[in-house]
């Protein structure tokens, strides 16, 4: 008797075992986030130069070559984490807002906020001010997108009281990484970092 035929297995094709969009952006959003975490951890433990594409990639578990894919430099990078930190503190300036009678109230409480959420971690400061320094072309939008932030911080704790509205958020904005680059190089302290931006912030806002 002639036997049943053996049912092959149909093979898998390369395009059904790979995710879809969803799961792709997932992924993506994943590793970057993994890469931002490792930057930042790097650089608080030892500063800017502690921080290394190499070394990034290694501790992140992801290949070089992506890494550079997604991040072109180290600045790049760092700012790009920057930009995270300052997306929280409006998340959380959104969860629990300055209150005061006047702007320059209610931005002198941001900015008291803000320099000691930075304070907390000197290496890490240190460095995100390095690279907001920094002359390399490819941080440009990273750059913009910390301002952007940051503006539309000061631009919530300031209203709709003032016609100038974006240029008192982006001179806040100018005041405070300032104020940041004199704290890192030791030329201000933090009580005297405060006093000096509270004072700039009366100044801008009278």
């Amino acid at each position: 008797m002639t036997g049943s035929p053996t049912t092959q297995p149909k093979p898998v094709s390369t395009a059904e075992n790979a995710p879809g969009p969803g799961a792709r952006a997932v992924q993506t959003a994943a590793r970057r986030a993994r890469l931002l975490d490792t930057a930042v951890a790097l650089a608080s433990d030892g500063g800017y130069d502690a921080v290394q594409m190499r070394d990034v990639a290694a501790r992140a578990n992801v290949a070089l070559g992506t890494l550079y894919r997604h991040y072109s430099s180290k600045d790049q990078l760092l700012l790009a984490a920057l930009a995270t930190q300052a997306r929280q503190l409006r998340d959380r300036l959104t969860e629990r807002p300055a209150l005061g009678p006047d702007a320059s109230t209610r931005v002198g409480i941001v900015l008291r906020r803000a320099s000691r959420s930075m304070e907390r971690d000197p290496n890490l400061t240190a460095a995100m001010v390095t690279a907001l320094s920094s002359a390399d072309p490819d941080a440009g939008i990273a750059k913009h997108e910390v301002f952007v932030v940051m503006t539309s911080i000061f631009a919530d704790a300031i209203g709709e009281e003032r016609v100038d509205l974006e240029a008192a958020a982006r001179a806040l904005g100018l005041v405070w990484f300032s104020a940041l680059a004199f704290w890192v190089g030791g030329l201000l302290d933090s009580p005297g970092m405060e006093r000096e931006l509270e004072s700039a912030a009366r100044l801008i806002l009278r």
